[in-house]
């Protein structure tokens, strides 16, 4: 048996533990609840059930808004807060600024992607629709370096 702890070691491991479970958790929700949220298009042209492969709301106000906002709850976690990557992700500022970097942006975000069986990317395709796709690609062009 050891020997005992005194009452004032005793209350020092516990504010240590306490402000180690805080700092967890406080890491653990810093960029929003870790489940992928859906994202209100109301007021953005309905696009249809056909993928398209260029972004057809660049420029859009409307979409560049609902864009920041289905950004922050969906990427923001993974691609950094306001699109500034920590280097975890890559940085979406990057991006292709041309229909090629649509289409890869829309084929990555619809599949997902892993590698060597560790998926590295969530797949968003019927978690978020096209129009919430594309409004969040328009926001990323805002953020273009």
């Amino acid at each position: 048996m050891g020997k005992p702890i005194s009452g004032r070691a005793a209350a020092l491991a516990a504010v240590v533990v306490a402000a180690s479970v805080a700092g967890a958790a406080a890491v653990a929700f810093a960029h929003g609840d870790v489940q992928p949220q859906p994202v209100d298009t109301t007021g953005l042209k309905p696009l249809g059930d056909q993928w398209l492969e260029e972004n057809p709301y660049r420029g859009d106000e409307l979409a560049i808004k609902i864009g920041e906002h289905g950004y922050t709850q969906n990427c923001a976690r993974c691609h950094g807060i306001a699109a500034v990557s920590g280097g975890l992700a890559p940085d979406l500022r990057l991006l292709d600024p041309d229909a090629e970097g649509d289409e890869w942006f829309i084929q990555r975000t619809r599949n997902g992607y892993a590698q060597n069986g560790v998926t590295k990317m969530p797949a968003y395709g019927g978690i978020l629709n096209q129009e919430a796709m594309w409004a969040i690609r328009s926001w990323l062009d805002t953020k273009r370096q």
